[in-house]
């Protein structure tokens, strides 16, 4: 097949280009000017210089091709930039289901997020409901998939943990850190993906992804610290009604690592039933602590 990929250059999506290439599959990835370098080197890969918030961007490069898989999301936003949850979410979103219908694309694999429901407390999920909206409310074959938080080699989730693991003797840990935690595989989540692309039972369905257990962030810590080769790591928990202000204070600072949204999520836990999703993909999933010893081999 011939595959329209946005968000080819995160995560995620250099995972999903690797295993299409895998697979024999044609790959054109979408790519902001001066990104280039950030995409799978291939000869199946060709470049599409784009943008999901530029419609006029989109057209062209998804002739021809069979499907779009479309990755584009943010976890922060940044206003001043015009960085914002609607605008990548809402409407790239919608510029992408429009590009693919003007272009007689029918099939449309999209990336949501656990938690994503019309009543969310966030502007992350609730915009990541609108954006579900767009694909369910049009012709598209599409399919949603909602995954937890998603781990491995190069993630920002393991990078961040590792970095205060190496560098504090002591983790702060907001509120008790019992809330709870499915991290699901990056391969996996890829794999899903591709597989998707032909099974056309899973049209107009949506899917959780999920690890194959649970854990309280201060389990997750400590796998993370084992992996790492320490024994123990040591823990401060901090009360959230302190913690809430400061964040509120200082969110809008880039180099502030947390915002209310971000806090208001993690205390959420995120968690999800994977049965349809194993069943239907035929998938194994593997655990966090199965899988977070390869994020820091090689």
């Amino acid at each position: 097949m011939k595959v329209f990929v946005t968000g080819g250059t995160g995560f995620v999506g250099h995972e999903v280009v690797r295993q299409l290439i895998a697979q024999g599959h044609e790959v054109v990835a979408l790519v902001r000017s001066g990104s280039e370098d950030k995409v799978a080197q291939s000869e199946q890969v060709k470049i599409h210089t784009g943008d999901v918030t530029e419609p006029d961007s989109l057209p062209q490069g998804m002739q021809g091709c069979d499907a779009v898989i479309h990755l584009v999301g943010i976890i922060r936003q940044f206003p001043d930039k015009g960085v914002t949850f609607e605008r990548l979410h809402v409407e790239g979103s919608r510029n992408v289901r429009e590009a693919a219908a003007a272009q007689g694309v029918k099939r449309l694999l999209h990336m949501s997020a656990n938690g994503t429901r019309q009543d969310a407390e966030t502007g992350y999920h609730k915009t990541k409901w609108q954006a579900e909206q767009e694909l369910r409310d049009s012709e598209l074959d599409w399919t949603i998939f909602r995954p937890s938080l998603i781990f491995g080699p190069g993630g920002e989730f393991v990078e961040m943990l590792a970095e205060l693991i190496r560098k504090l003797p002591v983790v702060p840990v907001i509120g008790d850190g019992q809330y709870r935690i499915q991290p699901v595989s990056v391969v996996q989540v890829a794999e899903t993906f591709v597989k998707a692309l032909t099974l056309p039972e899973t049209s107009g369905q949506i899917y959780h992804l999920g690890g194959a257990e649970s854990y309280t962030y201060d389990e997750v810590l400590d796998l993370t610290g084992k992996a790492l080769g320490k024994d123990k790591v040591h823990k401060l928990h901090q009360p959230v009604p302190m913690v809430k202000p400061i964040v509120k204070l200082l969110e809008d600072f880039e180099k502030f690592p947390l915002t209310q949204d971000q806090l208001a999520m993690l205390l959420e836990g995120n968690e999800c039933n994977i049965q349809n999703w194993t069943e239907t993909f035929s998938i194994q999933p593997i655990s966090y602590a199965e899988g977070i010893g390869e994020c820091f081999r090689g």
